[in-house]
């Protein structure tokens, strides 16, 4: 799988899984909304210091934003 749609993915989950929206988790990064959707759908390549706000804003380590999905997890 290519690296930014597995960080895309990851990204989805967590936000999901901690019941924040694009907006919320944006907000959090000081980014726009749409820079989060392009995160997630995997046409935004990330530099180390937006993984590293990307897992502040979801309260995750950034190793699990990186790793393969959590089992169960529907891509």
């Amino acid at each position: 799988m290519d690296i930014r749609k597995l960080f895309g993915a990851n990204v989805r989950y967590y936000r999901i899984a901690a019941g924040l929206s694009q907006e919320a988790v944006a907000e959090r990064m000081g980014v726009d909304r749409a820079y989060v959707s392009m995160i997630e759908r995997g046409s935004q390549n990330a530099t180390l210091l937006s993984i590293h706000e990307t897992a502040q804003a979801l309260d995750v380590k950034p190793a699990y934003l990186l790793a393969d999905p959590p089992a169960g997890f529907d891509q």
